[in-house]
C-alpha cells in the first residue's frame, strides 16, 4: 500500500522528536520522489558532470540526516527542503571544483527558454544561486516556486500542491519571479518584484 502524506508527516515529526528509526522508515517512502528531483536537477547540469543523480540523492540524504529541529509541516515541506539541499550540493560541488571563476563552463547551467528565457544561453550556477538567495530574502514564496519549478522540475500543479496555493497563483508568481531573476542575472535588479495580489 502506497504511503500517504500523513504517513510521511508522522515519520518526519517522530524523527524530529528524536526517533532515529523514523528516518530509516521514511527514506523508502520518499526515495522515488527525491530521485525524480535529482534527475531534474542533473538534466540542467553540463554533460560529463562528475556527480550523478544517485550521488546527489545520497548527499542530500546525508545533509538531511544532519538537519535537526525542523518544524516539519508535511510531505510538501519535506520536498521543498530536499530540493533546496540538492541545489546546495550542486553549488558546493561547483565551488569545490573551482568553477566559480568566470568562463568556467563546468559551473554553467542552461536556462532554457521554457523556464527562464534568458538573454544569454546559460548562466553560472553560483550566480543563479546567489540571485535566488537574494530573491528569497525579498519574496520567499516566489523563490520557492523557482526552486521547485526550475530546479525540481515540478509542474505548475505539483508546485501549487507543495505550496498549498492555487495553480493561478503559481502561474502569476512564476511569471513575476522569472522577470525579477532575469533582471538580477543581467545586472538590472534595481526594482523589487511586484507586490503580490491578495
Amino acid at each position: 500500500m502506497p504511503a500517504t502524506s500523513q504517513d510521511v508527516t508522522r515519520l518526519l515529526q517522530a524523527w524530529n522528536d528524536g526517533d532515529e528509526t523514523a528516518l530509516d522508515r521514511l527514506i523508502p517512502l520518499v526515495e522515488d520522489e527525491l530521485r525524480r528531483l535529482a534527475r531534474a536537477y542533473m538534466r540542467r547540469e553540463r554533460q560529463g558532470h562528475t556527480l550523478q543523480a544517485t550521488e546527489l540523492v545520497n548527499e542530500a540524504f546525508l545533509r538531511l540526516a544532519g538537519t535537526r529541529h525542523v518544524d516539519w509541516q508535511d510531505r510538501a515541506h519535506f520536498v521543498g527542503i530536499a530540493a533546496r539541499l540538492m541545489r546546495q550540493v550542486l553549488v558546493d560541488h561547483a565551488r569545490s571544483r573551482g568553477y566559480q571563476k568566470r568562463g568556467g563552463a563546468a559551473g554553467r547551467v542552461p536556462l532554457d527558454e521554457a523556464r527562464l528565457e534568458p538573454a544569454e544561453p546559460g548562466t553560472d550556477l553560483i550566480d543563479l544561486n546567489r540571485a535566488l538567495e537574494a530573491f528569497a530574502a525579498i519574496d520567499a514564496r516566489r523563490s520557492q516556486i523557482v526552486e521547485l519549478r526550475y530546479f525540481g522540475g515540478l509542474t505548475l500543479e505539483e508546485t501549487a500542491d507543495v505550496l498549498h496555493v492555487s495553480v493561478e497563483t503559481v502561474k502569476r508568481d512564476w511569471r513575476l519571479a522569472k522577470l525579477w531573476l532575469l533582471r538580477e542575472l543581467n545586472g538590472d535588479a534595481r526594482r523589487p518584484p511586484p507586490e503580490r495580489r491578495p
